[in-house]
């Protein structure tokens, strides 16, 4: 996930870089194109989405590989166009191309996905959880609603106390819930064929491509768009490289490949011991390592897997959690745009009203859980929603590179994306089509009734996305920009 605030901040390494001297004397960092990378694989990688991908085989190459290609490279090289010549976020991105009420639709859709976004990811958190207390529970709808409603608010807790110790949890969890499991995973995996196990899903080269059935085949790649979100964010740093033009795109490419090892190897491995009928969207993982284990004889690990993935995942949303939030309350403390009550800061300098209010709509969206009887099917569904409200914050990212190109072309930039309009244009097109797919349920879900998933994606994207920022931008008062930020009143 992007937000205002830049979470790779804590991931710079601190071994030393080469310095220069700006002309006022001031000291450059740099740092080398390979840093780069490591820090860019860092923020986007992930465990979370592979059982997803598993469930289509080897085919789960191919789903990484198309939105990789037509999402992933056009956002990191267009957000570093912009990145290097306007700092601000993509707010300001936004705004000088396209005036600020749109630059305020993309930040809002910055922080609104996370409204969705917590309740999918803490929805991972119980099913993973319920591995090391009782693996019945992962599709207990009463148990992961309880869960969702009590570590967000406990979340919310530690985060409005502004507690420092979770800055450095983003880089602890890409150790203890990404890399160690990862690797294990594919370990496991590779000795359990090589001892001459059948492998749960076909890995024949007839399988390269997910069977077409229709649409419906290949929805689940949707969620491959919010796998790859946060891939421009550390285009900030292209300031930092000796030589931008070569070794962005240099870094970029590494990233990439970086990235999708990450995504795919796992996802291949669980499907070699997981068939896809069997796989549940939010306990794939750790039914995978419960049969890798049991398999192996070594089931106690089952438990010690499950620990580091939660102990990951809510680092993860401590790190995360009032950085949207705060981002949006300082832009609205200067222009306007939510009402006081909502702008302000506790003793902490945590923006804590506004964290509440979010947090009654997950209570609510997490009561939902308890309700249904398909906890993968909610999860994808809310999965889904996040993807097309951030969606909307990368078209217009796609059309402000275009216009900013023409409209200010004097503007010095550290990186310019070669062929501009048709990267841009290929990005843009490909987010239009995952907003579109998304509304289409994806096989595995085709006993749902289609009125209610519509009703749910539709509805959710619909009221967070265009309704709720459409209305604080009709309604919005003078008043409302604060103090600190009015125009002193002239005298006569």
């Amino acid at each position: 996930m992007t937000t205002t605030d830049d979470p790779a901040e804590s991931a710079r390494p601190t071994a030393t870089d080469s310095a220069a001297s700006h002309d006022d004397g001031t000291k450059r960092q740099f740092i080398s194109w390979l840093t780069l990378a490591f820090m860019t694989t860092a923020s986007v990688a992930s465990l979370r989405p592979s059982p997803a991908m598993a469930i289509y085989g080897l085919a789960a190459i191919f789903l990484y590989l198309l939105p990789a290609i037509v999402f992933l490279l056009p956002t990191a090289l267009v957000g570093a166009e912009l990145a290097s010549g306007w700092n601000g976020g993509i707010y300001r991105w936004v705004s000088e191309a396209l005036g600020k009420p749109l630059g305020f639709l993309a930040v809002w859709c910055q922080f609104a996905m996370t409204i969705a976004y917590y309740p999918s990811l803490l929805a991972y958190v119980a099913s993973t959880f319920a591995y090391v207390i009782d693996p019945s529970l992962a599709e207990n709808g009463l148990y992961v609603a309880i869960v969702i409603i009590v570590i967000y608010w406990s979340g919310v807790l530690v985060s409005s106390r502004g507690t420092k110790t979770i800055a450095g949890l983003s880089s602890f969890g890409l150790i203890i819930g990404t890399l160690i499991p990862g690797v294990l995973l594919v370990v496991l995996g590779m000795v359990f064929l090589g001892q001459g196990n059948p492998s749960a899903q076909p890995m024949s080269a007839d399988h390269w491509l997910p069977p077409w059935t229709g649409l419906a085949s290949l929805v689940l790649i949707v969620n491959n768009f919010l796998s790859y979100a946060g891939m421009e964010m550390n285009g900030v740093h292209v300031s930092s490289l000796r030589d931008p033009k070569r070794e962005y795109p240099k870094s970029m490419f590494l990233a990439t490949g970086l990235v999708l090892l990450i995504f795919i190897l796992p996802a291949l491995a669980i499907a070699w011991v997981m068939p896809s009928e069997q796989l549940s969207l939010t306990a794939g993982l750790m039914q995978a390592f419960q049969a890798f284990f049991d398999h192996f004889s070594i089931g106690w690990m089952t438990k010690v897997v499950g620990i580091m993935l939660v102990c990951a995942a809510l680092g993860g949303m401590l790190t995360w959690l009032a950085g949207p939030a705060k981002g949006l309350v300082l832009l609205s403390r200067q222009e306007g745009y939510l009402p006081p009550t909502l702008q302000k800061f506790n003793k902490d300098g945590a923006p804590q009203n506004i964290m509440i209010a979010q947090g009654v709509v997950t209570t609510l969206i997490g009561i939902l859980y308890a309700f249904s009887d398909n906890v993968s099917s909610a999860y994808w569904m809310f999965s889904v929603i996040t993807v097309q409200i951030y969606l909307i914050a990368y078209l217009l990212m796609f059309v402000a590179v275009v216009k900013l190109r023409r409209t200010q072309p004097g503007v010095e930039r550290g990186f310019r994306v070669p062929a501009v309009e048709w990267v841009a244009g290929v990005g843009f097109v490909a987010s239009v089509a995952a907003l579109v797919i998304g509304f289409v349920p994806p096989d595995q879900f085709g006993d749902q009734p289609l009125w209610r998933y519509l009703l749910i994606v539709g509805g959710g994207l619909l009221l967070l996305g265009i309704v709720i920022p459409a209305a604080l931008l009709k309604y919005r008062k003078p008043g409302w920009v604060h103090p600190d930020h009015r125009e002193p009143s002239s005298t006569p």
